[in-house]
């Protein structure tokens, strides 16, 4: 046998597995001999001195005080060490207590009669062959049984009968020899299987260290560390469907959706890394604040948080206060200070679904987006309507005909120099009852929810060519593109076959984005604006100046005209810091070859200020408001005031 087999017999699984069936063996065999023990006592008593039955006894004594060592319950509640050590004193034991008792069963052989020579030959054989049975488990106690039982026993009988017991010597001897050989095999076989047994075991315990690392790492971003989009989603999914069973009894938890105010900002400012390094500190701080039950990052700078239920409203607000100021904590990225805000929604899991707690809470985290500087809102009563409301607005959408429920407004806008309109900007309106005219702001995340900006872009296209004929006039008309537009397959070569069945010149027409509609596919939305450029398509970059402006845009992107953002036009007369970015924005402008229009013009001070700063072209309730293409077309010819 060598090392390596040696330490597997000893090692502490075999240690177990011996003792757990040794417990099982050697109590059955220690009543086995008591049983012996007391029926010689019993069948001498009285025929031989007292005495001589005093090792008898003390064997029953020892025999028993053995049998209840080897009892399962005692030897589950030993350590592996004395179990080991149980072992190890086991063939010593087994030997020489054996020894003892075959000396004193063959003391009363030799004084004894012919029945009861016969007695204690049978009970000798019985208890031998027994006795290596039990110790199959521990085979050099067996061994050491065989000796210290038939060595003595034999010899003894052939000294004193051996002229009758020889054969009844050799067939004990070929007896004990072939069931010690069968134990040995036995034990052999035993080893394997247990070995094999052991090993299928760490592979298990293995492939489920495996299974669960693999879990933990399919479960966690790999950027945070915080529980990814998939995790967090089916913890929910399991406190809604919880809360279902029990909801009398459990108090259902709050769900927070949390969205970082400024993040693009840092993102564009001191790059990808910065942003990494916000991400991470985030998701720590969201994990450090008291009663929160699970985070995770659904992507982007969007986080899904559960607080525990047996908050109240109070608490839970308190609490995302809390994480609110922690979120506003400073965090350093290449010794710069970043700092962000973060606007937060909350709603109570109550079902029915996933989805309708998502709603909710996005809802609620829509309107604290809306009030700024890290707002927490929490989804109430009258939310609930107004998203019922929605609900059935969108239904609504989903299922008009958009040439039924849509009209266009156009609004002239003009040269200041010539006084002459020089273009139209097309407004969309949508009803949703045929009464109610809804401007874009309040449909268009209803055309994006039933997956239908493609088709509204077409309609309002194909509307503009057949009411709006400015174009013939070589005038340009401007649309609007949703932010689905800019990144939409498809989108360009839609639009650009319109015009050229129409018969006009994509020249004509001046199509209009946001930088909101940029964010989210920055390289992709590029490429599409080349696309438009290409088909023949004037751009225009529209409420620039309204929050976080880049003039890196104006480099970078293909434009033919920067609108300025009506917000700076109200505050151009009154406020220095307003005129020095629109001069600004103006000079850049000029440098790079794209001409600078303002909107939202509204009275003659802020067109005489405009005017002085470099611009010729306005638009705004100044000069005209938005009307039907007839009554549009008809003012064409009208003076500005």
């Amino acid at each position: 046998m060598d090392g390596a087999h040696r330490r597997a017999y000893r090692g502490e699984a075999m240690v177990a597995a011996y003792t757990h069936n040794l417990s099982r063996r050697l109590p059955l065999l220690s009543l086995l001999a008591l049983l012996a023990v007391g029926l010689v006592i019993m069948r001498v008593a009285g025929t031989v001195p007292w005495p001589v039955l005093v090792p008898g006894v003390v064997m029953m004594v020892f025999v028993a005080e053995r049998g209840w060592h080897w009892l399962p319950v005692q030897v589950e509640r030993r350590p592996l060490a004395l179990r080991r050590k149980d072992l190890d004193a086991l063939p010593t034991s087994v030997g020489l207590s054996v020894l003892f008792a075959v000396l004193w069963a063959l003391y009363l052989y030799c004084v004894g009669g012919e029945a009861q020579r016969a007695l204690l030959c049978v009970l000798l054989s019985v208890i031998s062959v027994a006795g290596v049975l039990g110790l199959a488990h521990a085979p050099a106690a067996a061994l050491r049984l065989v000796f210290a039982s038939t060595v003595p026993a034999c010899t003894v009988y052939l000294v004193v009968d051996g002229a009758h017991l020889w054969p009844v010597v050799l067939l004990l001897v070929m007896a004990n020899l072939t069931v010690l050989a069968m134990t040995f095999g036995f034990h052999a076989d035993f080893v394997r299987l247990e070995l094999s047994r052991q090993q299928l075991a760490r592979r298990e315990r293995l492939a489920a260290r495996l299974a669960e690392r693999n879990f933990e790492q399919a479960s966690r971003d790999a950027l945070t560390g915080a529980l990814n989009r998939r995790a967090i989603l089916a913890r929910l999914d399991q406190d809604v469907a919880r809360h279902e069973v029990a909801r009398h009894e459990l108090a259902a938890p709050w769900l927070a959706l949390l969205d970082l105010d400024g993040f693009k900002h840092v993102n564009d400012t001191y790059g990808h890394a910065a942003g990494d390094d916000v991400l991470r500190a985030v998701a720590t701080r969201i994990g450090a604040i008291s009663g929160v039950l699970a985070h995770g990052r659904l992507g982007g700078d969007e986080f899904a948080i559960l607080f525990d239920g047996r908050l109240d409203a109070t608490g839970v607000t308190a609490a995302a206060q809390d994480l609110a100021q922690s979120v506003r904590a400073p965090v350093l990225h290449n010794g710069v200070s970043l700092r962000l805000h973060a606007s937060t929604g909350l709603h109570r899991v109550r079902g029915p679904s996933v989805g309708a707690c998502l709603e909710r809470a996005d809802a609620a985290l829509y309107k604290a987006k809306k009030r700024g500087e890290g707002a927490i809102v929490l989804f109430g009563p009258d939310d609930e309507t107004a998203l019922q409301q929605r609900s059935a607005m969108t239904r609504q959408f989903n299922d008009c005909l958009l040439d039924d429920r849509l009209r266009l407004l156009y609004q002239p806008y003009y040269d200041v120099d010539s006084l002459a309109v020089v273009g139209f900007e097309a407004f969309a309106r949508w009803s949703p009852d045929g009464q109610t005219w809804l401007a874009p702001g309040e449909f268009i995340d209803l055309a994006a929810a039933t997956g239908r900006t493609g088709e509204l872009t077409q309609a309002v296209m194909g509307r503009t060519l057949a009411e709006c004929d400015a174009w013939r006039q070589g005038l340009t008309v401007a649309i609007n593109l949703t932010p689905r537009d800019v990144t939409r397959e498809g989108a360009v070569d839609s639009l650009a076959r319109l015009v050229r069945d129409a018969g006009a010149d994509p020249a004509r027409f001046m199509l209009e984005v946001t930088e909101a509609a940029l964010i989210a596919d920055p390289r992709r939305a590029h490429a599409q604006l080349e696309a438009f450029r290409a088909a023949g398509f004037r751009l225009a970059l529209d409420d620039f100046g309204a929050g976080w402006s880049s003039l890196s845009q104006l480099r970078d992107l293909p434009l033919d005209m920067v609108k300025i953002d009506r917000g700076l036009a109200a505050a151009l007369s009154s406020d220095p810091g307003a005129r020095a970015i629109v001069g600004t924005i103006v000079s850049f402008a000029w440098q790079l070859g794209i001409e600078c229009m303002i909107e939202g013009v509204e009275d003659e001070a802020q067109v005489a200020t405009a005017r002085a700063l470099g611009i010729r072209l306005m638009q705004g309730y100044h000069f005209a408001r938005p009307e039907r293409a007839d009554v549009a077309l008809a003012a064409m010819g009208r003076a500005v005031a």
